[in-house]
């Protein structure tokens, strides 16, 4: 053996040790998981080994400490056990993203070496512990417990004993009382203060002030009220700034300050008066949004010194005069712009078209006029566009040089182009990636254009409150990933064609994965991120549509919304429509149908929407299933219906002779049943003899 062997052996042995947790720490990691009732399979996979430095979400240092115990997103369950306060090299613990429950252990929030401590997303309740005066946390610097189900005050003296605290998020709980501001005098370092989604109440305080190292401030959809005070501006360091949804009011006189922010929301509060001209300071500033206030007056010039900006979220104010004043093509990186609901007027100023960025485009419901520019053809990255409600005029011409957007996915260019004609020709090509076209309460003329069944990804069309007329074409059923189609409202003609009934999006339940840059505004009521938010639906109603309501209707089994009313419809309610399992509204009201109410519509248990009056229906109204549910409303104007919902007996002659034969028809029935029983005829003959009479 060579001379140094021996010495290699001992190093060698010794070395063995260095990867090896100790007893102790085994012992509090193995508490930890047996307390849980669920632990992921975690503890199979610790149990292959006795070095718990080489289990499964463990890591240890060279001197066999336990540093990090990191099972984040592992679906454990039950609650954690203060034996993890014992780990004392422990410096980072993540458990968010689990189902874990009950307190947050004492232990963890008083650990002398826990640096990061996350507990996020989980199901953990009740009031935060306080920790007394005479502990100090001298290591905790992130401390993250948001998205869980804590309530109550956060307690005073927590705050005062954290003296490293650099980032403290507790967002999306429920929280209560005033904003704390301890933490501003104890944790000179203090950086990143996240209360969004809680029950904060009062004003915000004048000694946030003090946290002058303060980059990111976040309290949104809160109960805070008052005004920004001046003491807030003092924090130079400010980066983030989101005060969004709560009952701010005031001016913004000051912000000009705040000369390092990226990210400006105020956006859903009580704010008044102009944006100011010292806007232009904050050279930093990448997203604005001051939506849904009630600020006024014009847009400052000097808006386009903010270089950066990434997005310009103004809607819902009283923001007035023309746009032409900001120089857009000064915000180069500028990729959403929305303008909807405010009084801009003018035209839509050439420099937007300089921004060749940009993704989504909203002015909306502004009072712009004349025709779009054909350089909107620059904007090459567009894929959200909505000009509904201005006065734009020159629909062809509007859509001839918006065909050279190639990314467009969302178009809405509704309350426009006034009384003009719907483009047939084949002018109007592009759009291949168009999911949804929205071009309504124009009182445009023409018919169902040919163009539209070129858009072969289009999945949402609504031409509702126009003046078209003609038959539904038949290509409609090869747009093979259409799901909505609204026309209603104009005076489309002839039989509903087959066609409509092939429909693949309608016959099978599949969702549009499909998202939408901006919020698409049905109503204040309604807003849509994503395709999949608005119904299968069929909206056909005030037309002149004549003949049949088409037994294959039965087909679209995903359908969700059927809508008639008001045509020159015929004949019987399809008895097939009740095989519609999925339909939540059925409007055949104002048409010409006869015949009974089929009872089979009763089994249409989603069904909460109903109507069949003012048609030439008869007999008794069924009241099974979800048909019991609906007011006589819905069955009115229809004089030969009868029943209690209407408080008109079914006592005709001829009901009564239909009654008699009922009763008859019973009498046979039970003297087949006892027959067929006495002679030991089967089961199933008596179960056809009894539908015959009863369906």
């Amino acid at each position: 053996m060579p001379p140094f062997g021996p010495a290699l052996l001992i190093l060698l042995y010794f070395s063995s040790f260095a990867t090896s947790c100790t007893e102790q720490e085994r012992s509090s990691l193995l508490q930890f998981i047996t307390g849980l009732s669920y632990d992921g399979g975690l503890s199979s996979s610790w149990e292959n080994t006795v070095d718990c430095c080489r289990w499964e979400g463990i890591t240890c240092s060279s001197d066999m400490a336990v540093t990090d115990v990191l099972l984040a997103s592992r679906r454990l369950q039950g609650q954690i056990s203060a034996s993890l306060g014992n780990l004392t090299g422990l410096r980072r613990l993540n458990l968010s993203h689990n189902f874990l429950s009950g307190s947050l252990p004492l232990e963890l929030m008083s650990s002398g070496s826990i640096v990061v401590l996350d507990v996020s997303f989980n199901q953990l309740n009740g009031d935060l512990q306080e920790l007394h005066s005479s502990v100090l946390v001298q290591s905790l610097q992130v401390l993250n417990i948001s998205s869980n189900m804590f309530t109550g005050q956060f307690p005073s003296t927590t705050w005062e004993v954290m003296k490293s605290l650099v980032v403290l998020n507790i967002s999306n709980n429920s929280f209560t009382g005033q904003i704390p501001t301890e933490i501003c005098f104890s944790a000179p370092s203090f950086a990143v203060l996240e209360l969004s989604y809680n029950q904060f109440s009062g004003s915000i305080p004048p000694e946030l002030g003090n946290c002058s190292m303060l980059t990111s401030l976040k309290a949104g959809h809160n109960n805070i009220s008052g005004t920004l005070p001046d003491e807030l501006f003092n924090i130079s360091s400010l980066e983030h700034l989101s005060l969004h949804d709560n009952q701010l009011e005031g001016s913004l006189s000051g912000i000009n300050k705040l000369t390092d922010l990226v990210t400006l929301d105020l956006g859903g509060n009580c704010l008044r008066g102009k944006i100011p001209d010292t806007i232009g300071k904050l050279k930093r500033l990448e997203v604005l949004r001051l939506n849904h206030n009630s600020l006024s007056g014009e847009l400052p010039s000097t808006l386009s010194n903010c270089t950066n900006l990434i997005t310009i979220d103004l809607r819902s104010n009283n923001f007035n005069g023309e746009l032409t004043k900001v120089n857009f093509s000064n915000l180069p990186g500028l990729k959403y712009l929305d303008l909807f609901v405010n009084n801009f007027n003018g035209s839509i100023p050439e420099s937007i078209y300089s921004c060749t960025n940009l993704t989504a485009l909203r002015l909306a419901s502004n009072m712009f006029h004349g025709q779009l520019s054909e350089r909107i053809g620059n904007l090459k990255s567009l894929s959200f566009l909505s000009l509904f409600n201005n006065s734009l005029t020159n629909i062809t011409s509007t859509l001839q040089v918006l065909s050279s957007c190639r990314n467009l996915t969302a178009l809405l260019i509704g309350k426009n182009f006034l009384h003009e004609d719907m483009p047939q020709d084949d002018s109007i090509r592009g759009f291949e990636n168009l999911r949804l076209l929205v071009i309504n309460d124009c009182s445009l003329s023409g018919k169902m254009p040919l163009w539209v069944s070129k858009l072969t990804n289009l999945e949402l069309l609504a031409l509702h409150d126009n003046q078209l007329t003609g038959p539904i074409p038949g290509w409609i059923s090869t747009l093979k990933f259409l799901f909505h189609l609204d026309i209603s409202n104009n005076s489309f003609s002839g039989e509903i064609p087959t066609e409509i009934t092939k429909m693949p999006m309608l016959i099978k339940d599949i969702i549009s994965p499909n998202a939408f840059d901006l919020l698409v505004y049905v109503n204040e009521a309604h807003q849509y991120r994503m395709l999949r938010s608005f119904r299968k639906a069929l909206e056909l109603g005030v037309n002149n549509f004549t003949g049949v309501i088409p037994k294959e209707i039965g087909q679209l089994k995903a359908l969700l919304l059927l809508n008639l009313t008001s045509n020159k419809l015929t004949g019987p309610i399809p008895q097939s429509i009740s095989r519609l399992a999925n339909l939540e509204e059925l409007d055949l009201s104002g048409n010409h149908l006869t015949g009974a109410i089929p009872r089979e519509l009763g089994d249409l248990h989603f069904l909460s929407q109903f109507n069949v009056s003012n048609n030439d229906l008869e007999g008794p109204v069924p009241i099974n299933g979800q048909l019991s549910t609906f007011p006589s409303s819905s069955f009115g104007g229809n004089p030969k219906l009868c029943g209690p919902v209407l408080a008109r007996q079914c006592g005709s002659a001829e009901e009564k002779l239909s009654m008699e034969k009922t009763d008859k028809n019973v009498e046979k029935i039970i003297f087949v049943v006892a027959f067929s029983t006495f002679l030991g005829v089967g089961v199933l003959y008596d179960q056809i003899v009894l539908s015959r009479y009863f369906g």
